[in-house]
Formats: structure tokens, sequence, C-alpha cells
């Protein structure tokens, strides 16, 4: 991670990112409860992880045939009507409220790109951004 990666993730917990976090962390222990829920709670861990550290982080599509297709498009649809749209709500209004001012506009930013993933989780995977240029260039 780039010291200036670190910098701004620092900033970011400091200043109500761990919030956030904390509801991914929620929503994905309501998921595990119900047992049937196990694969959204573990997306929602790893977008937990990546709402607490999203700087030097960026989200792709996972490779076709991994899980995908019509077993992926359910999934999402049912995550978007039980956890996405009040999680991707939040993201949303700190993202207004982060945007009012200059110096929270990367912040805006990051919650604008997890607010996308909250909605459709997925069929998606978290890497270093190292990584998805070395994916981009092949």
């Amino acid at each position: 991670m780039s010291p200036v990666s670190l910098l701004l993730n620092v900033l970011w917990i400091v200043c109500g990112g761990i919030w956030l976090a904390a509801g991914w962390v929620v929503a994905a222990i309501i998921m595990a409860i119900t047992i049937i829920g196990l694969p959204w709670a573990k997306a929602a861990l790893n977008i937990a992880v990546y709402t607490l550290l999203p700087f030097g982080y960026t989200v792709v599509d996972k490779p076709p045939g991994t899980f995908g297709g019509l077993f992926a498009l359910i999934g999402n649809i049912i995550w978007l009507v039980l956890a996405g749209w009040w999680l991707a709500l939040g993201h949303l209004i700190a993202a207004i409220l982060l945007a009012i001012t200059i110096i929270g506009v990367p912040f805006a930013w990051a919650h604008l790109k997890l607010a996308g993933i909250s909605l459709w989780p997925l069929g998606r995977e978290i890497v270093p951004i190292e990584d998805a240029r070395r994916l981009v260039a092949r």
C-alpha cells in the first residue's frame, strides 16, 4: 500500500469510515445467523474490510465460471431486497455530506464506489490496485 493510500485510509477511519464498516459487519452477522445467507455473509465481510480500508483497492468482476451466471443474478436480487439498498443508501448519504467540502471529495468518491458494490456484491472481487492493473494489461 502506498503512503498516500495509507494516509487516506487512516483519515477515512478517523472521519467515520468505521461506522459503515460496522454496518457491513452487522449485515454479515444477520446473514450468517440465517445459515442460508452464508454466501452473502462472506461477501459482506469482504466488503466490510474494503469499507474499512478503501484506498489502494478496487473492485473487479470475477472471472467467468467462478460464481456467476444465474446463481449470482438471483443472489444479487435477494441481496438487494434484504440488505443492499439500505447499505447503499448509507454510503450515498455519506457521499453527499462529504462532497460538500473540498477535503471530503476523495472520501465521497470512495463512498460512491462502495454504494455500487452494496447493490450488487456477488460475482465481484476486491483486489489491490496493482493487481487490477496487471489483470487489465493481459
